[in-house]
């Protein structure tokens, strides 16, 4: 019988004063049973750091053809397509040519990463930012996040703070492009 998702019930305020967002967010967010707590970790921050109206987390690991967050613009019109992970080329040329934007948010090694996708074809590859988290602070964090739980998030100068509990985590974050293809 094949295992359903586990559903985190998540409170984040989210404070991102770069871009002039705050809100509380009520999130549901379904982990699928191979989907380790780091992947949901930079799923749920991706969606933070993105967040605007008309943005969707879809199911994750098994949304299939859907990236892990989209963003639709009133008429339903992709305006967003966020990968996290280790997307592969074929998906980010497919999310290039749908939406206006695409980004990836990733707490992989930058070196694998990026050497999977270079010299790929991509469409507007040099216009993808690969934004990548630092490993050790995500499985930190991950470990910590419960069933329910609720978070801080702030973003201010381009840096990330979260906040667990009585634990506060300064969340580094290296932006890379693409070589254009």
């Amino acid at each position: 019988m094949a295992q359903t998702a586990t559903i985190y019930p998540l409170t984040i305020d989210l404070a991102d004063m770069d871009r002039g967002v705050y809100e509380t967010l009520d999130l549901r967010v379904a982990r699928h049973p191979s989907e380790t707590a780091e992947y949901m970790l930079t799923r749920v921050l991706a969606y933070c750091l993105e967040y605007q109206e008309g943005i969707t987390l879809t199911d994750g690991v098994s949304s299939g053809d859907e990236p892990a967050i989209l963003v639709r613009d009133l008429t339903g019109r992709i305006t967003a397509w966020i990968e996290v992970g280790m997307p592969d080329a074929a998906r980010l040329h497919r999310g290039s040519k749908l939406a206006g934007r695409v980004a990836v948010y990733t707490h992989r090694d930058p070196r694998q990463v990026m050497a999977q996708l270079e010299g790929q074809r991509i469409h507007r590859g040099a216009d993808i930012p690969v934004r990548f988290f630092d490993r050790a602070s995500i499985e930190e964090i991950a470990g910590l996040i419960e069933r329910r739980a609720s978070l801080s998030i702030s973003v201010t100068d381009g840096e990330s703070y979260l906040s667990i509990g009585d634990r506060s985590f300064t969340l580094p974050r290296v932006e890379r492009r693409l070589a254009s293809s």
